[in-house]
């Protein structure tokens, strides 16, 4: 029966038997027969009854006989994969596998979801938050303790906003798995503490007494006392910027098959062969539209299982091509500039990517990328004043010359925003990176983009690109905790005209409740719990900090899930600060 459900001609006819064999993995006596269950589910499965199957071979994993439960494991691994109807569940069921079979999980399965995490932004903070979650059950495996310090060590800020998860939170409960790990996981831990210090300065001094404690310096493994002399001397000499460069967010992993599916093939070459064949020809997997990763290849396959082999490599807390570089921290960013060299570039012939919108609610990544550059960027905000640091990447395998970014002077902006950009070189090396800082005062509210001007020259032609900057007005905003009383009240006070702007409009993305949560706690104001009597809405409260005057602004976001419709309202002591708040809102949903 595996062999007809492989076959494009009898697929159909075998999965009307799904029952009868989900019957007999979890009722027959003899192994081998719950062995050809399990072949069989795996074969009948296509993306109409894969979270059912995955459900269900997940439930029988729990008793499952020893024998079986590697290539169990496995086969979930993959399924989950290769038909994620979103990450969120692949994250859940990934995370499931860990805890009902730690074991059994092998290093292809919690490196494929690390690099499926990094990859995608719109799963990040809901990753965090469940692996934050699974971290406090009372005893867990020693592979969630790798994936929550990994994971937590690069998108703990996230989840910070929330008192249950505070940074100090995030850190205890890592700490408190730590003795019971192996060197290699308390490696790992120590390249999340330092992380923590870039990410979280306010619990700086707990980290350093960490990393200064005998267990760590005067540790028996060298790797583990190696890392606690580099990372405290890193904390204690270098200064914000050079940490903040050293430790920086991962860059996107590129896309290639799975390890986990690779290793599945060398058990069982024919079945898998022979799946592939009827996905391809009986059309079981068709496209999705998803959202491709910046330097990524659209594909038609939500996790890419179906591009062509490659060896599979482990993801890092940095920049690196060895498994082994998950454990260290520090890399070059010239290495991985050289890495994306691209050959054979036309000079004017651009595949660009814009992520302006993603960048209104976080403050780094990858802004704009082309054939010839990266620019990424990162900022810190402190009141009024603001800090934006460009990271310019030269992909091409020639110099850029005559480099030249500009900040035009923009009418709009006179008066309400200041900005003083530091001259850098205009020659930029093959594969190299140059950063430029601008220091950025918001004197008034303003409702303009500022926009970057680069020019450079590449192989003799001179080329122009405006990028707009993500320094917008919710960057200026202070969270204001209140209760609900405090916030209706309030609310009240601001009823006089102009001071409300209101929109109501369609959904232009998934209404998906944490994702919801995820935009509005980037958005600056803070995401008030349990204020708005209808527990769907969201409600929040800030101060926009300028130079001339404090605004408050207060929202009530009112989702109808049914009409697919959203309900915005913002109040403000300034009528132009909520309407301009109000529509940079609109633009996030």
């Amino acid at each position: 029966m595996c062999l007809l459900a492989t076959s494009e001609f009898s697929h159909d006819a075998v999965k009307k038997h799904q029952e009868t064999v989900v019957n007999a993995l979890k009722n027959e006596r003899d192994v081998s027969v719950r062995q050809r269950a399990v072949d069989l589910l795996y074969a009948v499965c296509d993306r109409s009854n894969a979270e059912e199957i995955v459900a269900e071979m997940l439930n029988y994993l729990e008793t499952a006989d020893y024998s079986i439960r590697e290539e169990m494991v496995l086969k979930v691994a993959i399924l989950a994969e290769k038909y994620a109807v979103d990450y969120t569940w692949y994250v859940d069921v990934i995370l499931n596998l860990i805890r009902i079979a730690g074991d059994y999980v092998s290093e292809e399965v919690w490196y494929r979801v690390i690099q499926i995490v990094v990859n995608r932004e719109d799963v990040q903070g809901y990753a965090a938050k469940t692996v934050f979650e699974a971290l406090q059950a009372p005893a867990c495996h020693e592979n969630m303790v790798k994936v929550g310090g990994y994971i937590l060590g690069e998108f703990g800020n996230l989840i910070a906003g929330d008192p249950r998860s505070s940074p100090i939170v995030q850190f205890q409960l890592l700490h408190s798995k730590y003795h019971l790990c192996s060197p290699g996981t308390r490696s790992l831990l120590l390249s999340t503490y330092v992380k923590y210090i870039n990410l979280f300065p306010e619990i700086k001094s707990q980290l350093q007494e960490t990393l200064y404690s005998d267990t760590n310096l005067r540790s028996s493994d060298v790797e583990i006392q190696q890392r606690a002399v580099e990372y405290l001397k890193l904390s204690s000499v270098a200064s914000p910027d050079v940490l903040a460069t050293v430790l920086e967010e991962m860059p996107h992993f590129p896309e290639r098959e799975s390890s986990i599916l690779a290793k599945l093939k060398k058990k069982k070459p024919n079945l898998e062969e022979a799946a592939t064949v009827r996905e391809s020809r009986h059309g079981t997997m068709p496209p999705m539209q998803i959202q491709t990763p910046v330097g990524g290849a659209v594909s038609d396959d939500l996790l890419n299982l179906g591009s062509s082999p490659t060896s599979p490599q482990a993801p890092a807390m940095t920049n690196g091509s060895a498994p082994d570089s998950l454990l260290d921290i520090f890399g070059s960013h010239a290495s991985t500039m050289a890495n994306m060299v691209s050959n054979g570039v036309v000079p004017g012939t651009f595949a660009t990517a814009d992520n302006f919108d993603k960048l209104v609610t976080k403050n780094s990544g990858v802004l704009f990328e082309n054939d010839l550059i990266q620019l990424g960027i990162r900022c810190e905000y402190h009141g009024s004043q603001g800090r934006i640091t460009l990271f310019y990447g030269n992909k091409t395998s020639t110099a850029l010359q005559a480099f030249l970014p500009e900040l035009p002077n923009h009418a709009a902006l006179a008066g309400k925003l200041t900005m003083e950009m530091q001259p850098i070189d205009s020659f930029v090396a093959s594969g190299a990176q140059v950063q430029q800082t601008i220091s950025v005062t918001c004197i008034t509210d303003f409702d303009h983009v500022p926009r970057l001007h680069l020019q450079l020259v590449y192989s003799g032609a001179q080329q122009r690109v405006e990028i707009r900057l993500p320094i917008t007005l919710n960057k200026f905003v202070l969270g204001v905790e209140m209760d609900s009383n405090t916030f209706f009240g309030r609310w009240k006070n601001l009823g006089n005209p102009g001071q409300e702007a209101q929109k109501i409009f369609k959904a232009k993305y998934a209404m998906d409740t944490e994702l919801a949560k995820q935009k509005l706690l980037g958005f600056g104001i803070s995401l008030l719990e349990r204020v708005d009597p209808n527990p769907d809405n969201f409600c929040g409260a800030g101060i926009i900090q300028t130079v001339s005057m404090q605004i408050g602004v207060l929202y009530r976001f009112e989702p109808n899930k049914q009409a697919q419709m959203y309900r915005l309202t913002v109040r403000a002591s300034k009528d132009t600060a909520a309407q301009r708040i109000c529509e940079l809102m609109e633009e996030q949903f």
